[in-house]
């Protein structure tokens, strides 16, 4: 598994830490993905079930629950949605290592993602950085173990694993899952974790005091003086942010796949961007034109090879 970082010495000054911070908060949203609460076909349809009430009442205004939990030393968020996509098109399109690059370039911190070996020895090899047009030989690099763990006509599994990320982050676990519901819907579940020790969490606090202390997710924690939704801040904020860019990256590459493949990457990028600008609140970053370009040229540079 490879992974290049950049150490922490001892003359690491605070505006060090803040720079590193503002990597890291894009690092563990592009790095962590899936882990918790994998199952089986019937413990996820279970979760429907359980689910039915809060998806028919989302926030979203749409079938969509979202989940973020902070323990000792770990994050994790989890993504549940009901997709217009039969899952005889859903099981197919999300089980090859390749298409999940296809899904993830269009994060605005993945800047490259290529994949090698096969069966067992498949990896998914991310290129991740900060949110703007980056050589990729100033971000970090880190490889995937990609493992199919069910797939079956009812259900798929896949799980991306990494042992160690940047500034001692640890045990990034992607897993993707999928059912049926009926003849044009399936359910999914979406779920990210990962740890981290001293060093990622005193620039995650730096980060998040200083350049980040106006960034929220989407869960409402109360209710200002004006009335309007007090959302929760701090790391399951980013933790929830994170979660919903990479729930719409995966809904962008399934809308796409009906288009002529020359036409399938632009829509991708198109469509994901609109979808974040829904929530701007918490999503923002950049104006489409200047995404579109960035994300033009990264693709262009995934497509060239080494």
């Amino acid at each position: 598994m490879a992974l290049t970082t950049r150490p922490i010495g001892p003359g690491f000054s605070h505006r060090m830490l803040l720079c590193v911070g503002m990597a890291l908060a894009g690092l563990l949203g592009a790095l962590a993905v899936p882990a918790a609460g994998a199952q089986d076909a019937a413990g996820l349809r279970a979760r429907h079930t359980a689910l039915r009430d809060a998806l028919a009442t989302s926030l979203f205004q749409r079938p969509l629950v979202l989940e973020s939990a902070q323990a000792d030393g770990s994050l994790k968020g989890d993504v549940y949605a009901v997709v217009a996509q039969p899952y005889s098109v859903v099981g197919p399109a999300l089980q090859a290592s390749s298409h999940w690059c296809d899904v993830l370039i269009v994060h605005l911190n993945v800047k490259q993602c290529r994949t090698s070996g096969s069966g067992a020895q498949a990896m998914v090899n991310l290129v991740v950085g900060r949110k703007f047009d980056q050589p990729v030989d100033d971000a970090y690099q880190v490889a995937f173990a990609y493992r199919v763990a069910a797939s079956d006509p009812d259900y798929l599994q896949v799980r991306l694993d990494a042992e160690a990320g940047p500034l001692g982050t640890k045990n990034y676990r992607i897993v993707f899952e999928a059912v049926p519901l009926d003849a044009t819907r399936s359910f999914v579940h979406m779920s990210y974790s990962y740890g981290y020790g001293m060093a990622a969490r005193l620039a995650m606090e730096g980060y998040l005091a200083t350049l980040g202390r106006d960034k929220v997710g989407f869960s409402v924690v109360g209710r200002k003086p004006d009335g309007s939704a007090d959302y929760v801040g701090s790391v399951r904020g980013l933790v929830e942010r994170n979660t919903m860019r990479y729930y719409l990256a995966i809904e962008a590459y399934l809308g796409a796949l009906a288009l002529p493949a020359a036409q399938q990457a632009d829509k991708r990028m198109s469509d994901w961007y609109t979808a974040t600008e829904r929530h701007a609140r918490q999503l923002h970053e950049m104006e489409r034109d200047e995404y579109l370009a960035m994300k033009r040229k990264e693709v262009a540079r995934q497509l060239a090879g080494p």
